[in-house]
């Protein structure tokens, strides 16, 4: 006699119930059980559709296939979502961001209440705590924790940056320097231990160890955790609970990345794309629709693997690379006396020596640190027991250097044209580098330059434009510039 909680238990049971060998198996269980022709429709209609529609992958990256239209819909749909949201910027960004910032949290807090009572949680929560000591040799698990933070943040990729400019002049930068992270760190460990309650109770059900039930990257969110869901008492109601804070999240770091690019691209050509609303909304549909094109390809039955090979060549040594060049750029570069001047404007006191401690050696040291033992233990990127082909790694560098290779290419195209003044010259800030408003520029900096006390030396940190000029002419005419020396050097 058919008994449908015999096969729900076999299919809940299985680590994996869509590979071939479970398949064969699901198919001989049906038949021996003899259940009613509506049941066998039913079962057969979800295996086909979650096999077909969401697990249909190619052989690899060399058979792409024909684009799923179902993916390219909702890939569609989604900007559709974001170009509405980023129409005007940061003024409609601003309004979504308090829901898309506040939902998750309920919709945690009510999984975490929810994980809890399940059979099994305590051990997934046991498993979660418990650290692994060994693990702290591997530079992988450091490598993805910097890029993880990195990523959070929004750090080395300027949606911080972004962000942080719309405030006023004197906002109390400090405050919230510290704030943000400290909640985006408590958010993540809280997330994690959502989410290991739900893989105990997942691992109690089948009777086996959370390593077996545990998956990383998209197969987390996407495989393991909706199957422990579908156990749970109401499976529906938390399954459209959880995917929409999924969908919340995904869109809430799309918003901040995409207005970071638009709004970088908007303040370098101001006087085109600030012209009116027309440029200006003509501009963001273009971005778009361009961003639509080069993801579309990740639609195809080959797309997860492009997927993957995009995702991980952004998120290693790029944000490395960068979190390392920004430190040395502001601190060693620029300087650190003078990057203190300009958050003494601000805040009306210079930063701490625990600051200059951490901007200036120790967070360049781990960065160069974590970059050098990824380096060292490097191995060539592969998707379960799929291996890349070589010129899929090869589009894996490429990817992965591109925008590091960006930071001395711009260094190049902005220092050959003058590079007869001199790399140290060119280090300096321009006499207009500072506060857009004059009533800004206040504390030791502007003290230097305005009081006369200081002399032929109140000028030794800053050069002007027109030296450079002058300076310029005289390389071409061989006469020497009279006032250069006083202008630009101590």
């Amino acid at each position: 006699m058919f008994e449908e909680k015999n096969v729900y238990q076999f299919i809940s049971d299985m680590v994996d119930p869509f590979s071939e060998e479970n398949g064969k198996k699901m198919i001989l269980m049906l038949h021996l059980a003899q259940p009613p022709p509506c049941i066998l429709f039913i079962f057969a209609d979800v295996i086909k559709r979650t096999s077909d529609r969401v697990l249909n992958m190619s052989d690899g990256l060399h058979d792409f296939g024909a684009v799923r239209w179902e993916l390219a819909l909702c890939l569609l749909l989604a900007w559709v979502v974001v170009l509405a949201v980023l129409a005007k910027g940061i003024k409609s960004l601003g309004k979504v961001v308090y829901f898309t910032a506040l939902f998750p949290y309920i919709i945690l807090l009510a999984l975490f209440i929810r994980g809890v009572t399940l059979d099994g949680a305590s051990d997934g929560i046991y498993y979660y705590l418990t650290p692994q000591w060994d693990r702290l040799a591997d530079s992988t698990v450091w490598s993805d924790a910097a890029t993880q933070v990195f990523f959070s943040l929004s750090a080395c990729s300027g949606g911080l940056i972004l962000m942080a400019s719309y405030n006023k002049f004197d906002n109390f930068c400090l405050r919230d320097a510290l704030i943000v992270p400290i909640v985006d760190c408590l958010t993540s460990f809280f997330a994690g231990l959502v989410i290991f309650t739900v893989l105990g109770f997942m691992a109690h059900q089948k009777g086996v160890s959370i390593d077996e039930v545990a998956r990383g990257g998209p197969g987390l969110a996407f495989i393991a955790y909706p199957e422990a869901i579908s156990n749970m008492p109401a499976p529906t109601v938390w399954a459209i609970l959880f995917f929409f804070m999924m969908l919340i999240i995904g869109f809430s770091s799309e918003f901040s990345i995409m207005e970071t690019v638009m709004a970088s691209f908007i303040d370098e050509y101001a006087f085109t794309l600030r012209k009116n609303w027309r440029n200006s909304a003509i501009f963001r549909i273009t971005v778009c629709m361009s961003f639509y094109l080069l993801a579309l390809p990740m639609t195809t039955r080959g797309g997860f693997y492009l997927f993957e090979l995009v995702d991980n060549s952004i998120s290693g040594f790029p944000l490395l690379f960068v979190g390392l060049f920004e430190c040395i750029a502001i601190n060693w570069i620029y300087g650190y006396n003078q990057f203190a001047d300009d958050i003494e404007m601000m805040l009306g006191k210079r930063p701490c020596f625990y600051w200059r401690f951490c901007w200036s050696f120790f967070t360049p040291f781990v960065l160069f640190v974590v970059i050098v033992f990824k380096a060292y233990q490097y191995e060539p990127l592969t998707l379960e027991d799929y291996e890349y082909p070589d010129y899929g790694l090869a589009l894996w560098w490429l990817i992965c250097l591109f925008p590091i290779l960006a930071i001395p290419t711009v260094f190049l195209f902005k220092y050959i044209p003058r590079r007869q003044l001199g790399v140290r010259t060119l280090m300096k800030p321009t006499l207009e580098w500072g506060p857009a408003f004059e009533e800004n520029r206040r504390g030791t900096k502007y003290e230097r330059i305005k009081n006369p006390i200081y002399g032929k030396t109140n000028l030794s940190f800053v050069h002007d434009d027109q030296s450079d000029t002058n300076y310029l002419n005289s390389k071409l005419s061989n006469e020497p510039p009279p006032s250069y020396q006083e202008s630009t050097r101590m």
